[in-house]
């Protein structure tokens, strides 16, 4: 990790920034796969599975056996944690409703607005080395609780044609039955375009590797929505004197082991914290698992040493990180100060990973600092807020003159004569 003492403001945008790849060759690629799923179906699909997941696929769908299998084949342990976190991921989605209320703007004026599902929704869930199935909870739960009526599922089995049992267990757990054997960009294709199999949806949900990032990028170019931008994991953590360095070092590490691309920053007010906190993550790297590919993300990740709090906030609202955590005394007030960011864990005692799987916040969250701009994953994230009105003869006597003269000042008299024709 590198260090850098005191940096100038007019460095900040080059200290921050994140590691870029060229997705020239990517994007051909992605393409080329795109369109052959969109003109030949299944029949594509089922070559990229052979080439890519080497599987022979015959049926798509998940039968109801798999599922029986895999409840009775998962630790109850496991079992009765995932269930823990649906409930509190249940709670914090339920809250987030909205009742319609009616808005009298002036007498006999009313408008309204109304929270409808999205019909049809895609979920994708990797299911490589880390299947996912947590992202299955953070997505299912609130389309559930929003009302879709369709609600299809994604990911890649293994060379045997199986699902990984936990990805299929919390899919039944929140009521999500379809789910399909296809991963990767042909799973995004599938679902955007519809195949003979796999229906299409309205707006395709998940993360993904860089070939399933860039596939919904261009679908979304060619008018499929998705939740958001996205790319790889990153976190922040600020602290102070007060932090414990073990806690922060194992922070660090937690998004480091994502994979070489994902990037992890340090800023504090205190020079003996770096020291700390490096001691620790060369420590706690070392008996990593996944030790390799946390080294590599670690590369490209920074420690950096501010002179005061107001300086350190106004950094990190200017790198706008997915996850930021506040290990400072002072955690609540300097929560006010965050502007950008996809979600805050605040104290000593609140780890990023408590809101990846069970604390009952989202964790789809903007990456890449797009949080400035973007929000996480929740509820609203899958209905559409339609606006109505309802005007009565006076109300429009009311408004009318109104209407009649900014629609002439605009020069758009058929606008106006809309008016007209019912006032007279």
């Amino acid at each position: 990790m590198q260090t850098i003492q005191y940096p100038d403001k007019g460095t900040w945008q080059e200290i921050l920034r994140r590691p870029a790849m060229d997705t020239t060759a990517l994007e051909n690629t992605v393409t080329g796969i795109l369109q052959d799923v969109q003109q030949n179906g299944d029949a594509a699909v089922r070559k990229y599975a052979q080439q890519f997941d080497k599987v022979a696929l015959t049926d798509f769908i998940a039968a109801p056996a798999e599922f029986e299998a895999a409840a009775a084949s998962l630790d109850p342990a496991l079992k009765r944690a995932i269930q823990q976190a649906a409930e509190n991921i249940t709670t914090f989605h339920r809250a987030q409703q909205e009742q319609s209320k009616v808005i009298a703007t002036m007498p006999g004026v009313e408008c309204w607005r109304r929270a409808v599902a999205i019909d049809k929704v895609g979920l994708y869930i990797p299911g490589g080395s880390a299947p996912l199935f947590s992202t299955i909870l953070m997505l299912g739960i609130p389309a559930a609780i929003a009302g879709c009526k369709e609600v299809i599922l994604c990911t890649p089995s293994n060379a045997a044609g199986q699902v990984h049992p936990a990805i299929l267990y919390a899919a039944q757990l929140v009521g999500v039955n379809k789910v399909f054997k296809i991963g990767g960009v042909q799973a995004i294709a599938a679902m955007a375009y519809g195949t003979e199999t796999v229906p299409q949806v309205y707006k395709i949900f998940g993360p993904g590797n860089q070939y399933v990032t860039c596939a919904k990028q261009l679908i979304n170019k060619a008018g499929v929505a998705i939740d958001m931008p996205a790319g790889p994991s990153e976190v922040a953590v600020l602290a102070d004197d007060s932090c414990e360095p073990a806690f922060v070092a194992a922070d660090l590490l937690s998004q480091a082991e994502h994979g070489a691309d994902s990037q992890v920053i340090l800023i504090t007010t205190s020079a003996t914290v770096i020291t700390a906190v490096e001691k620790e993550v060369a420590a706690q790297l070392a008996l990593l698992p996944r030790k390799e590919l946390a080294a590599k993300a670690l590369a490209n990740s920074k420690l950096i040493l501010v002179d005061n709090m107001t300086t350190a906030t106004a950094l990190l609202n200017t790198y706008a990180p997915e996850h930021l955590i506040v290990a400072c005394k002072d955690d609540i007030n300097i929560a006010d100060s965050i502007t950008n960011a996809g979600s805050v864990f605040l104290g000593n005692y609140t780890p990023e990973s408590a809101g990846d799987y069970a604390s009952g916040t989202n964790h789809t969250l903007p990456t890449n600092g797009y949080a400035k701009a973007y929000s996480g994953v929740s509820l609203d994230s899958f209905v559409k807020k339609i606006t109505f009105q309802r005007i009565t003869r006076e109300g429009l006597a009311q408004i009318g003159s109104t209407i009649e003269i900014m629609a002439a000042a605009e020069g758009l008299d058929a606008h106006k004569n809309a008016v007209t024709i019912r006032l007279k």
